[in-house]
């Protein structure tokens, strides 16, 4: 038998490997039948979405997901890397009340140990999943009931501009939508805070597969894939810029393409990390030190795609009708240039900064410890 029934906080994470081998369906069908947490990696938070969701996991991960993960006692790894953005620089830290199952199909990546007593299985995701469905193990529904009373407690904390503007559009797409999204800090905003309708949806996040620039190319084969219906980009100004060109591809093929821009004016994750660890060193991130941001609504206008921009995300809900018809759009969000990218584990310390009230962060941890 895989599951250890003597677990009494178990935990499934799930990586991308998951909709590779094509078991989405099984997680969800697992977790409905076990009532087992799921949590993600950042490439794979599409698989647990809707009633599912509770976060992913690893350095800009949510606080929630990260805390489960540090209080779980059996954590079940399925097609997920488990790299250093996931377990951090020292894995003694990484779920260390927890004994460890992994299920890859790579077998360079089982080579490489987690923990030194963990459990392997070279095996295709969607095969294991079924595997585990077979097996009998028990309702877990008073450990995933606590978790979800932790993440309700956590909700108005770690909440950036960004984070706000996310679940702002995120209240606008129908459900089981299709979307885009870019490399920088809205690709972490977007893991963090895009919580989709439905159990279909796909969030397409570059993460390893693509550079600063490729959530319009994402967007643009998906929605040609689906048949040319609405797909959903978010992006940033610097990846915007990095790709404008492809406007005109949306325009001439017809695309129903809808781009929403965070725009802040500045390199966000490359600023970010000169003005935290390089003593505000900014070289070609800010207006100041070399990098600057054109008119994206007159851009647009001059492909012949409709086009606005906001000051804040408040003004948002004014352009829902756009968000379902038939046409190419562009919505320029304008938001402060120095919106930071939280919370993030300390590489160093392994905590999880910034650091909440010690009240806020005890009575967390006293659910989570229940048993």
């Amino acid at each position: 038998m895989i599951f250890h029934l003597t677990s009494k906080k178990p935990v499934l994470l799930v990586g991308n490997g998951v909709r590779a081998a094509g078991a989405a369906e099984l997680i969800v069908k697992f977790a409905e039948k076990t009532n087992i947490p799921v949590l993600t990696t950042m490439n794979a938070v599409d698989l647990a979405q809707d009633n599912l969701r509770l976060g992913f996991v690893g350095t800009y991960g949510n606080r929630v997901a990260n805390m489960i993960i540090a209080e779980c006692d059996l954590l079940i790894s399925v097609g997920a890397r488990l790299g250093l953005r996931q377990i951090g620089p020292v894995p003694e830290r990484f779920a260390p009340n927890a004994k460890l199952i992994r299920a890859d199909i790579d077998q360079y990546e089982l080579s490489r140990n987690v923990k030194c007593d963990e459990e392997k299985y070279l095996i295709d995701a969607k095969d294991f999943m079924k595997m585990l469905l077979e097996e009998s193990i028990p309702d877990y529904v008073q450990w995933k009931s606590r978790c979800l009373e932790a993440k309700k407690i956590l909700e108005e904390f770690d909440k950036e501009v960004g984070n706000l503007a996310v679940e702002e559009i995120a209240s606008l797409l129908p459900a089981n939508p299709v979307v885009a999204v870019d490399v920088g800090q809205n690709e972490c905003w977007c893991a963090q805070s895009l919580s989709l309708s439905g159990s279909q949806g796909r969030i397409f996040i570059g993460g390893g597969y693509g550079s600063m620039g490729c959530g319009l190319p994402f967007a643009i084969g998906a929605s040609i894939a689906i048949g040319n219906k609405n797909v959903f980009c978010i992006t940033g100004d610097g990846g915007m810029q990095m790709n404008i060109q492809e406007l005109e591809t949306v325009k001439r093929e017809r695309l129903p393409v809808k781009i929403l821009i965070l725009n802040n004016h500045v390199l966000g994750k490359i600023s970010e990390i000169q003005y935290v660890s390089y003593d505000s060193r900014f070289a070609q991130t800010t207006i100041e030190s070399g990098y600057s941001v054109p008119d994206f609504e007159k851009i647009a206008i001059a492909y012949g795609i409709k086009a606005a921009t906001l000051m804040s995300c408040d003004g948002l809900s004014k352009y829902r009708d756009w968000m379902t018809d038939d046409e190419p759009c562009l919505i320029n969000i304008c938001i402060p240039d120095n919106t930071l990218l939280i919370p993030k584990i300390n590489w160093d310390t392994g905590e999880i900064c910034p650091h909440l009230e010690s009240e806020v962060v005890q009575r967390v941890n006293d659910i989570l410890k229940e048993v």
